[in-house]
C-alpha cells in the first residue's frame, strides 16, 4: 500500500516502495514572499511542520525559483534531505544535494524508478518568464505498486499528452491545479484549471486523481469547489480524491 499525506500547497508526503519523498516543501507560515517586483501571497501554514514530517529519503521538487513551490523553511527542509532530484537551474542555484534530472531521465533507487518528464508553467512562449519546471513519475513495476504521475506546475495538456504516450499507462496522478495567474502573465492559466485537471485524468487513463496546489496561496483562481463541479461534469467524480490539509490517503 502507498501513501499520500497532504500538508498544503504543493506540499505532500508520499510514502511509495518503502521510500518517504517530499514534494515541493513549503513550511514556511502565512504572509508575503517577493518575487521581484511583485508579491505572492501564503494564507496558511502547513498541516505539519518541519519537524513533524521528520526525514526523507528524498524531495522531488518541481522548481526551486517561486517560494510557493519552495519557501524559506522549505529550502532548510530540502538541502538536509539525502537527495534532491528537480531542474538543471535549481541544482546549479542551490547547489547539493540537489541533482538535475533531465526530461525522460530515470534514477533509481533500489527498485524505484524516478523518471522527470516535462511541465510548461503557463502557455506557450512564457518559458523565459517562469522558469525551468519539471514533473515526475514513480513506477516501482517489480513491487507491483501503482505508476503515479506528479506534473508540477503544468499547464499545458499537450505536455500531459506528452507524458502519457512516453511512460506507458498512469495510475495515480498527482496534479497541480488551482489556475494559478500572476500579472507576470496577465490572464492565462499558470497551472491546470479544474476543467483541464479532469481533460489531464482522461489523457492519462488514470485510476485516481490527488489534486495538489490549489489553495493557500491567494494567487490560485480556482479550488476544491471548481474541481468538485468539473471532473462531475466530466462523469469522472469517482477519479477524484481531494484532500484536505493533514489527511493521509492510501492508494493502490
Amino acid at each position: 500500500m502507498s501513501a499520500l499525506t497532504y500538508l498544503g500547497g504543493p506540499t505532500a508526503l508520499v510514502e511509495y516502495g518503502g521510500l518517504r519523498l517530499l514534494l515541493d516543501p513549503t513550511f514556511d507560515p502565512p504572509g508575503d514572499h517577493p518575487v521581484g517586483e511583485r508579491k505572492l501571497v501564503k494564507l496558511g501554514g502547513p498541516a505539519l511542520s518541519a519537524e513533524e514530517v521528520g526525514a526523507v529519503d528524498v524531495v522531488l521538487l518541481s522548481h526551486d525559483q517561486h517560494p510557493d513551490n519552495l519557501d524559506d523553511a522549505g529550502r532548510e527542509f530540502a538541502l538536509r534531505t539525502p537527495l534532491v532530484l528537480s531542474t538543471r537551474s535549481a541544482e546549479e542555484r542551490l547547489g547539493a544535494p540537489v541533482r538535475a534530472l533531465a526530461n525522460w531521465e530515470t534514477h533509481g533507487i533500489g527498485d524505484i524508478r524516478i523518471t522527470g518528464v516535462p511541465a510548461q508553467h503557463g502557455p506557450d512562449g512564457v518559458e523565459h518568464l517562469t522558469g525551468e519546471v519539471t514533473g515526475f513519475v514513480l513506477r516501482a513495476d517489480r513491487l507491483g505498486l501503482p505508476a503515479v504521475y506528479v506534473s508540477g506546475d503544468n499547464a499545458s495538456l499537450e505536455v500531459v499528452r506528452q507524458v502519457a504516450d512516453r511512460t506507458g499507462p498512469i495510475d495515480v496522478a498527482v496534479l497541480f491545479a488551482g489556475a494559478a495567474r500572476t500579472p507576470l502573465v496577465g490572464d492565462a492559466d499558470l497551472t491546470l484549471s479544474s476543467a483541464n485537471a479532469a481533460r489531464a485524468a482522461a489523457i492519462l487513463g488514470a485510476r485516481q486523481v490527488i489534486p495538489l496546489h490549489f489553495e493557500q496561496w491567494a494567487h490560485f483562481t480556482q479550488g476544491p469547489e471548481t474541481l468538485t463541479e468539473a471532473f462531475a461534469a466530466a462523469s469522472a467524480t469517482d477519479l477524484l480524491r481531494l484532500p484536505k490539509p493533514g489527511e493521509r490517503l492510501e492508494f493502490s
